[in-house]
């Protein structure tokens, strides 16, 4: 069976998506040009993370010209969700109190064990 597919995308899907949104809408030139700040990578290999993106649902492109304009069809608050989603239910079993509690350095209350289970320190 075919695992499902994650809402949140890999590391350089991500460089893309980034650069998109500070763009608004680009080239496969324009995207390169900002991803090379960070990361040189070649024309093709952003012409295929983008061509993957389109696949996947997170961007739209439209021919002008002799090139393709790429814009994001997801938002980079929907990507934040979807993340942090992804976040909560595979380390913190869905619970955002268990992740805020974390993020505080405390630990989450443990429930009390029944009167029977403790030891009668007294004795010790």
């Amino acid at each position: 069976m075919a695992k499902p597919a994650r809402e949140v995308p890999p590391p350089l899907e991500l460089l893309c998506l980034r650069a998109l949104w500070s763009l608004e809408q680009g080239t496969v030139k324009d995207v390169q040009r900002i991803v090379a700040q960070t990361r040189p990578l070649a024309y093709t290999t952003i012409m295929t993370v983008l061509d993957r993106l389109l696949r996947k649902g997170k961007l739209r492109r439209h021919k002008m010209a002799r090139a393709f304009v790429y814009s994001p069809e997801t938002s980079r608050d929907a990507m934040r969700r979807a993340a942090l989603t992804e976040l909560l239910d595979g380390y913190f079993d869905g619970s955002e109190e268990a992740l805020i509690l974390f993020l505080q350095g405390r630990e989450p209350a443990r429930p009390a064990a029944p009167a029977g289970d403790r030891l009668d320190t007294v004795l010790l």
